[in-house]
This record gives C-alpha cells, sequence and structure tokens, in this order.
C-alpha cells in the first residue's frame, strides 16, 4: 500500500509542477517579481497538501518566530528535496544559491531567471564562493533571505555531520545573522528513492546566531545547535506510534544517543 501511495503521489507531484507552470506563466512573467512569488509558494503549498493526501506524510514547522525582520542567511539540513519546497510559503523573499546548469533548463530555468537567484560555475569553488558572495550582498540590500544547505549536497538522517566552508564566509562576509533549521525530513522522503513515508516531518527554525562571531566560534554553534536538533527530531520519530524506516545511519545515530531500535529494510 505504501508503495502504491508513494508512486501515486510522485506522479501526481511532477504533473502538478508542470500544469502549473504552464498555466501560471502569463501572470508570472507579466507581474513585477515580488507579488510572482504567490507561484512557487502556491506549488510549494499545493505540493505538500497532495503528499500528505496521497502519502499520508504531514508538514510540521515550529520556530518561524526566530525569523528576523531583516536580510538573514537560513541554513537548514540537507536531506531530501521536501527541504527545497518546505520553507518557501513561510519565507518573504527566498534567495537561493544554485548551479547555474539548472538555469539552462526550458522553462524552469525561465521562472528561476525570473526571482534574481545566484546561478554559480562549480567548477572552481574559489571563484563560486568569490561570485556567491559578491552577489549576495547585492541581493541582501533588497532585503531578502538567503538559504543555504551548510553540507552542500543531500546526507541521510543520522550521517556524521559534514558542514562546508562556504556558510561561516557568507557569514562573516555579509555580516547578518544565520538561522539554522532542523529536521529529519529524509526518514519520510529518501533521498534517491520514490518511496514517501506516511507520518509527520517536523522541521525547527532555530533561534539566529548573531553576526560578528569569530569564524570558528560560529561554525562550532552552527553545527552543534543544528545537530542537536536534528538528534532530539531523529529521537521523536523513532519513539512516534508508527515510525518510518530507519536508514543504517539513523539507527547508529539512535544507538550512540542509547536509544535502541529495531533495522528494519530500507
Amino acid at each position: 500500500m505504501i508503495a502504491l501511495r508513494s508512486l501515486a503521489f510522485n506522479f501526481v507531484f511532477y504533473l502538478n509542477l508542470v500544469i502549473q507552470m504552464i498555466l501560471w506563466t502569463p501572470y508570472y512573467f507579466l507581474a513585477p517579481r515580488k507579488k510572482a512569488w504567490i507561484v512557487p509558494k502556491f506549488w510549494a503549498r499545493s505540493s505538500l497538501w497532495l503528499q500528505e493526501v496521497l502519502a499520508g506524510t504531514k508538514t510540521e514547522i515550529t520556530g518561524l518566530e526566530n525569523l528576523p525582520d531583516g536580510p538573514c542567511i537560513i541554513a537548514p539540513k540537507h536531506q531530501s528535496f521536501w527541504d527545497t519546497i518546505a520553507f518557501l510559503p513561510d519565507i518573504p523573499d527566498a534567495l537561493y544559491i544554485l548551479k547555474r546548469e539548472l538555469m539552462w533548463i526550458p522553462v524552469f530555468g525561465w521562472y528561476v531567471a525570473k526571482m534574481r537567484m545566484i546561478p554559480i560555475d562549480r567548477g572552481s569553488r574559489s571563484k563560486a564562493l568569490r561570485q556567491a558572495v559578491r552577489e549576495a550582498r547585492i541581493r541582501m540590500a533588497e532585503n531578502r533571505q538567503l538559504i543555504i544547505y551548510p553540507e552542500g549536497t543531500r546526507r541521510p538522517p543520522g550521517a556524521e555531520p559534514s558542514y562546508k566552508y562556504g556558510i561561516v564566509e557568507l557569514y562573516n562576509q555579509l555580516n547578518i545573522p544565520v538561522v539554522p533549521v532542523a529536521h529529519v525530513a529524509g526518514l519520510y522522503w529518501p533521498r534517491r528513492r520514490f518511496m514517501r513515508y506516511p507520518g509527520t516531518i517536523h522541521a525547527r527554525f532555530l533561534p539566529p546566531i548573531e553576526p560578528g562571531l569569530p569564524k570558528e566560534v560560529f561554525q562550532k554553534r552552527l553545527i552543534q545547535e543544528t545537530e542537536a536538533a536534528c538528534d532530539q527530531l531523529l529521537v521523536e520519530a523513532a519513539r512516534s506510534p508508527n515510525p518510518p524506516p530507519m536508514p543504517p545511519s539513523a539507527v547508529n545515530r539512535l544507538r550512540e544517543l542509547g536509544v535502541d531500535v529495531e533495522t528494519s529494510p530500507f
């Protein structure tokens, strides 16, 4: 049954994307940029609704009161495609740093270009970082919220943290607060798998880390605070009435935390 519901959701999810991109195109490209945000925000909300109806996976986001009024960096864990869309409805004017190849995708790339994101060439890390800092500084003057995934790529729940240096340099150069975001969405919407498991994905916006800290102090706080909150959410998911299947990384981490779980196929 879960496999059938997952298959249905995946089909409808992409169908919904294509239909909305076609139907919204006239309004999206004629409207002012900030007003056009209604389109991706509505798509994100409808996708989360479809996930709940078809896959039985609810979304619960807390801590939104921790978002500053002005520009900031939002730093979520990256475990799933879910965390690329789930926060859009609650962020006033999101700004993403993304690989430039995405801009070459017909229609999708045009949608991204409309929102003035920051495409970078990942071929040279140092050059890409300098470009990201330069472009982000310009965008921050527009009172935007920069979303950056500190680990760079999707990692399974409970995996050893692997935070990259990019967010440290952005924090230091932009001199704005950083809001960590903890979640374990990879338990319910796993990376590189089509299965979608029922339950509730809890995400938590943590108190912002104030600007001006030494780089090493900031990095240590970011990792410690994010990982501690993720551990709490992982334990809650494991102890829920109907826990999702746990990947080996989650099982190992739970055992390190003193929580014994039965292994199950993942």
